[in-house]
This record gives C-alpha cells, structure tokens and sequence, in this order.
C-alpha cells in the first residue's frame, strides 16, 4: 500500500514538473520570439542607415551617434549585472553547478534589450547563447513561482536554457541535447524528458512568427561520394587547427582589453563598434552573426576562380578576428552563428581551392559547407552529436549525416590532440572567484551524478570510495529502480548517484566527483 503511494505521489510530482517545463518552454518561445524580431529590425534599420551614408556622409553622424548610444546602454547594463555580458552559456553551467545565483529578472530584461541593441548593429555576434540565458532566467524564474525544490528548479532551469537554444535556432532536438551533452552534463531521464518538452514547446511558438521552414535552408542534391572522403579527413585536420586557434586568440585577447585603460571596461563595446564602420560600409553583407553570409555562399560559390578563393580567405580573416575582438569587449552577445558562419567559410574556401587545382567537382563545394559547420563547432565547443543534429535540423536534410560525422570526429579529435578544452567549460573556469561565483551559503542541497561506463566508482562499494568530504549518498537511480545504499552497496555502470551536499561546496563536489570519475590510464 505504502509502496503504491508513493508511486503514485511520484507520478504527481513528474507531471507537475512536465506541465512547469512546458510553461517555461511557452514564455521561452514567445520572449526569445520577440528577441529575434527585434534583432532582424534593427539589423535592418543599421543596413539602411549605412545604404544612406553612401549616398550622403552627413548619416555617418547619426551612425557614430547610434553606436555610442548602443555602447552606452548595453556596457551600463553589464556594469550593473556583470552576468548580462557575454553569452550567458557559462553562467547556466555555474548555476547548474551550483556555483552561481542571480536574480533572474534583472538578467532577462537587461538580456533582451541589450541583445537586442548590440547584436543588430551587425557586429560579429550571434543570439543563441542570450537566447539560452533568457530561457534559463525564466525556467529559474518559474521554478520560484511554483515554488519547487532546488532539484526540481534545476531541471526548469535546464528547460529553460534547452527552450531558449530551440527557440534561437527552429532546432529543438539539438536545443534539448546541447544542453544535456555541454551545459548539464547529466542524461537522467527526467531532465531529458522535461527538457525536450521544454524545447518542443518554444519551438511551437517560435515557429508561429517565423514560419516552419529551416534556419539555414541551404539547397544541395548531391551525396559526397565514398572515393573523395579523403577531403573530409584534411577539411577535419583543418577545421580542428583553426578551432583550437580560435580558442587560443578568445582568451589572449581578454588581455589586450585589460590594458585599456583610457576608457573604463564597461565601455570597451565602443572599441568593435567602431571598427566595424567600415567594414560594414564596405562589406554589409559579412556583417551580423552570419546567416546572410551563410546562405549567400550557394552563390558565391559557383563562380569558380582564384579570386573568390582568396576572396573567401579573406572574409574568414576578418570572420575569425573580428569575432574575437566583438566577443572579447564584453557585451551581450553569443558565439554559435559566428562559429557556423565561419566553419561555412573554411569549408567554401578549402571547396573552391580544390575546384581549382582539379580535385574535386564544382557541384560538391556546397557539401564542404554544410560539414564544415558541423567541424569547427566540434572541435570549439566540443559537443559533437549536438553538432550533427543541430546543422542537420538547420539545414533541413538527412542526406548528410555521414560526413557531417567524419569532420566533426577528426575536427574534435584534432582539438583533443592539441590540449584543446570545451570552450564554455573555460569561460566559466574564468569566472571562479568573480562576481558572486561559487559564494557559499551553508544549507543542504542536491547533486546527481551519473556514472559512466568508463569511471572509476563502477563496481566498487560505497564504502570503498573516498568521497568529498559533507557528501552523502542519499539514493542510486538504476533504471527504473531506486536503491537506498549501505556501504556494501556496489555501484553500476549507467547509475545516477543522488549526493547531498553543503550548497556552500556543491561546485567544489562537482569538480571532485569529475575527478574522481576519471579513468587512471596505466604507463
């Protein structure tokens, strides 16, 4: 009887969380629906204005004027919450991880205006990680609403975050799994469940303003053949090199701001705001996070010679650089499109250079596109299946998944090799120590770990583990099983362990537990 109860109070209880994540996955939709609208009208209000100062230079007054507007009022929103800045991906790791709390209202409204103002002047910056951030502000500000555990907040949280990348994207599948492969690192089914309704349903509403058709509906209609996979081996060599460099130049970069002192750091924006006067007088069409750039290519491409060889070189240049320099001032803003955007440059450079020497046929160059958006997402973010699926439900095609497969394994294999870390992963290590990260409270709280097949704690006795200190194991998730331990209980592989914990140390037994999953290679 006892026994049926509490089933059935369990059955409550994950359907009251399912009808929660879909709320969340609801006002996702309809807010990250406004963020994009907002971003496409003022991209195209900052297209016309340069339009107009090429017929007269009296509009470059009001574009100066515009940017150090936009400057102004998105820096000053950073200087009050630092969280708003960036893309607000490492932030939803740091609170997933416990070692990190905002207050979720602040960060949204501040997120969506200041998104908004700096990603439509058509600096090198993308939506998703904001729209990310805004999904995860409003599953947390959800989870307060309803008044749920901090497990249970957790997951909206997560649903949130999954709701949000959906929502930026039209890709809810690769909403959900990014967020269980990059950001939660935890595949429970309940987190999986609530996540996918989450994205489904931001989707749903999403797609009432922009319609069903795919993000980056890239048309092709051949299949790379079996005998030239031979260019996806040197495209993926190629593609991990120029990721990890990527990387490299993220973090160096940071370094050449922190000797700018002539003006304050909440007003470094000003600094790419003003670089990218000319190139977007120049060149408005490379501007903005890359999605006109990206679906031009198909174009561009077909005119095959030397000079769009190097004409493609260049714009990778100035993608790469550049983006550096946008992301690196501190403003609200992401990093997925440009990475996508550049990935497709790589690819339509290394595609039409082989066209040239006699390597391959014209036709197939759109292919190297596709697959090499797929590869350098890879090897930076490192989130592989998150890849594949996200340029397949982009692109709107099955016909490429093979391929797409091989870049991004020797693309992430080439990072690995290289020292190369995930990417977010880094940033929020960059943020230890900072603006409220990992600030201790001193109550009780939950972790649930998974444990892999490849970790040390399979097939060893509770007791036998050297656990971090003030950490309990409370209960083993085995299947549909749960399991109260004792000390002579033996872990399994694909089991998830329900730890308590300080909340003061929950980040700190995250890290340790990460450590004390590793595998001790023998020499």
């Amino acid at each position: 009887m006892k026994v049926e109860k509490k089933m059935k109070r369990d059955n409550t209880t994950t359907l009251k969380l399912l009808v929660e994540a879909i709320i969340v996955g609801i006002f996702t939709g309809l807010v990250v629906g406004l963020f994009r609208f907002g971003i496409e009208k003022t991209s195209a209000f900052w297209l016309d204005l340069f339009k107009k100062a090429h017929q007269n230079a009296v509009w470059f007054v009001a574009i100066v004027i515009g940017f150090i507007i936009v400057a102004v009022i998105a820096g000053y929103f950073v200087k009050q919450y630092p969280h708003v800045g960036g893309s607000g991906i490492p932030e939803v790791k740091l609170e997933l991880q416990g070692k990190l709390s905002v207050k979720w209202f602040p960060i949204l409204w501040r997120k969506l205006i200041g998104g908004i103002l700096v990603i439509g002047t058509g600096l090198f910056l993308g939506p998703e990680g904001p729209s990310l951030q805004l999904g995860s502000s409003i599953g947390q500000g959800v989870g307060e609403g309803f008044k749920q555990t901090k497990t249970n907040s957790r997951v909206l949280l997560a649903t949130g975050a999954a709701s949000g990348l959906s929502a930026a994207f039209g890709a809810p599948l690769s909403g959900a799994l990014f967020v269980l492969e990059e950001v939660f690192h935890n595949f429970s089914p309940r987190v999986w469940l609530n996540a996918l309704a989450g994205a489904l349903a931001s989707n749903f509403v999403v797609s009432n303003f922009f319609g069903l058709h795919p993000s980056l509906a890239i048309s092709y209609n051949h299949s790379f053949p079996l005998p030239l996979y031979w260019h996806l081996i040197l495209l993926g060599l190629l593609l991990g090199i120029l990721g990890h460099i990527y990387k490299l130049g993220l973090f160096s970069f940071k370094n050449v701001y922190k000797k700018i002192t002539i003006i304050p750091r909440w007003l470094h924006g000003l600094i790419p705001l003003a670089i990218l006067i000319p190139i977007a007088y120049f060149w408005p069409l490379i501007t903005g996070p890359g999605n006109r750039l990206i679906l031009s290519l198909s174009n561009t491409i077909t005119t095959q010679g030397w000079i769009t060889v190097g004409m493609l070189a260049l714009f990778f240049i100035l993608r790469i650089s550049f983006s550096i320099v946008s992301y690196d001032s501190g403003l609200p803003s992401g990093i997925f499109l440009p990475i996508l955007t550049m990935g497709a440059l790589v690819g339509a450079t290394y595609g039409t250079f082989m066209v040239q020497l006699g390597l391959m046929p014209a036709k197939l160059v759109v292919n190297l596109v596709i697959f090499s958006m797929a590869g350098l997402f890879a090897a930076i973010i490192r989130a592989p299946f998150t890849a594949i699926i996200l340029i397949t439900e982009m692109v709107g095609s099955l016909l490429h998944l093979m391929p797409l497969a091989v870049v991004a394994f020797i693309a992430l294999l080439v990072d690995e090799l290289l020292g190369g870390r995930p990417i977010y992963d880094s940033l929020a290590e960059a943020m230890q120590g900072k603006n409220g990260v990992a600030k201790a409270s001193g109550h009780e709280d939950q972790l649930t770990v998974p444990v892999y097949e490849s970790s040390q704690l399979v097939d060893e006795k509770v007791a036998d583990i050297s656990w971090p200190k003030d950490t309990l194991v409370k209960l083993i998730r085995r299947g549909s099983e749960e399991i109260i331990p004792n000390g002579q209980t033996t872990i399994a592989a694909g089991d998830m362990l329900v730890l308590a914990v300080d909340s003061g140390r929950r980040g700190q037994v995250y890290d340790e537990m990460r450590k004390l999953q590793e595998v001790e290679l023998d020499g």
